[in-house]
């Protein structure tokens, strides 16, 4: 399983869900808006204190960003 493609594909899920864009959680976060492309496109191999920034910024409980999600199989 290819954890950054995996927190990727979760993190796009949930900010859609969330109906939030990739520039509003910039400004909620503080990470830039490309950060975040690249993080959605699993080449970025974020550090478990910005897995946690990015959940507080979505609302969400950071083991979301990490469950499988049943694609890698």
């Amino acid at each position: 399983m290819d954890m950054r493609k995996l927190i990727g594909r979760n993190f796009a899920r949930l900010r859609r869900e969330k109906a939030l864009t990739q520039e509003e959680v910039s400004a909620r976060s503080g990470f830039s808006q490309q950060y975040l492309s690249e993080l959605e496109r699993g080449k970025r191999n974020p550090t478990i204190v910005s897995l946690y920034e990015l959940s507080q910024a979505l609302g969400i409980d950071h083991m979301d960003l990490l469950r499988p999600d049943g694609n890698d199989r």
